[in-house]
């Protein structure tokens, strides 16, 4: 199992790429199904995530290339409806194949998906949209059976919460229906204008992007498409978090500072400053970094996905902050970790107090999901001595070659195979 040894206390310096969305390229890749024929996604980052997708695709029947971060995706002979255990449970974004199976052949068959051990995060609204929508869903054998015989029908649609998941699959199953779907209480996320601009250029009607009302008219057939993919928003606001916990200067490049506005105000409000050329941000650290208290909530506000990575930062505040997670609870298994680094953080009733120290310490730790990963490298770059991260895996799924990327501005991180 491979891991990550690295040196603490080296300066990163000079510029830093950052990638195409994972979390965009996911239901991209599932709304490449609703058209025979080839499309085309650009910018695409290699991570175990889209490789795991790229394999569920193939066993439906679609044909998937990919090199020098291009994917081709070709739906033209999908001839199977079904989603298997081994691929779904793997990873929780393969619940977006239900959404274009039952648009373009009335029938899908998807095992109840598995991902990151960070809380329990049901598909109830996804199901609960289908069936409003006309489909009969049956659940066997942890297996979500769900059929419309006579196509999926136009349907008003109002989440409970805001949902990017749900959000996204139903709006793939509304491009084919017949009639006017409404979704309310969409989510705003930059992942699903994204998937609107792709859907539209495949030829859906689809009003309301950038709302939290979508408005979709159902047409007959879609064709395929062309796009490149946004930046990675989390993977960017990742490497700004280095370059802060380390007092960098540190260059983000290919990155959309729009995207990025809910962190920025907060690394603000700690003593940083940024300078933002078009697509890229430079970083101005702050000497000293002040306590800042946060909470997560859907876009625009503090995204989930670095809330981990700002905990790591607040571990060397001076003074006390507080971090609630709002969208998945249990997302605190780095604060164990953290304080194995000599962090001193405890949580209580969804909210971790994150009490600052002067000094971080290097040791052993273990990463539990995929931001939990990206807090403790950001750790180990500030950490006094060795700090070594046992199974990396997960980082492998939505960081490309981060070892690689940061290496090459001046970090002492080396990738241990075995």
């Amino acid at each position: 199992m491979d891991s990550f040894i690295i040196e603490g206390g080296h300066p990163l310096k000079g510029e830093i790429k950052v990638s195409g969305a994972k979390n965009a390229v996911l239901p991209l890749m599932a709304a490449a199904l609703l058209a025979p024929g080839k499309s085309v996604l650009s910018n695409v980052p290699k991570l175990i995530d889209l490789k795991i997708m790229a394999h569920l695709l193939r066993v439906i029947g679609a044909r998937v290339d990919y090199e020098n971060e291009q994917m081709a995706i070709d739906a033209t002979t999908c001839t199977c409806y079904e989603a298997p255990y081994e691929l779904v449970s793997q990873m929780r974004a393969s619940i977006y194949v239900l959404g274009p199976l039952l648009g373009r052949y009335r029938k899908a068959i998807v095992s109840f998906p598995g991902g990151c051990a960070i809380g329990s995060r049901p598909v109830d609204l996804h199901l609960m949209g289908f069936e409003k929508m006309g489909a009969k869903i049956e659940i066997e054998h942890g297996d979500i059976i769900a059929e419309c015989k006579d196509g999926l029908k136009g349907a008003e649609i109002e989440f409970p919460f805001v949902s990017v998941g749900a959000t996204a699959n139903i709006l793939m199953g509304a491009v084919l229906a017949e009639g006017i779907t409404t979704i309310k209480n969409a989510a705003l996320e930059p992942e699903i204008s994204h998937l609107v601009d792709f859907l539209c250029l495949m030829g859906a009607k689809i009003e309301g992007k950038d709302t939290s009302t979508l408005t979709i008219e159902g047409v007959k057939e879609l064709k395929p498409a062309n796009i490149r993919v946004i930046a990675d928003r989390i993977e960017a606001g990742t490497f700004i978090i280095a370059a802060a916990i380390t007092k960098s200067p540190l260059k983000v490049v290919n990155c959309n500072p729009e995207h990025l506005k809910a962190l920025m105000i907060k690394l603000e409000q700690a003593g940083c400053h940024f300078r933002v050329e078009d697509n890229d941000i430079f970083v101005l650290s702050a000497e000293e970094i002040k306590p800042v208290d946060i909470v997560t909530e859907p876009f625009p506000s503090f995204p989930t996905d670095l809330q981990a990575q700002f905990m790591t930062y607040m571990a060397l505040a001076n003074g006390c902050s507080h971090i609630t997670e709002t969208i998945y609870p249990d997302r605190f298994l780095h604060a164990a970790e953290l304080n194995r680094l000599n962090a001193n953080i405890s949580v209580k009733n969804g909210t971790a107090t994150i009490n600052g120290v002067q000094s971080l310490s290097g040791a052993e730790v273990m990463a539990t999901d995929l931001r939990a990963s990206a807090a403790l490298v950001l750790a180990g770059l500030v950490a006094k001595g060795q700090t070594k991260i046992s199974r990396i895996y997960h980082i492998d799924r939505g960081y490309d070659k981060i070892e690689e990327k940061l290496s090459n501005v001046g970090a002492n991180i080396k990738r241990v195979l075995g």
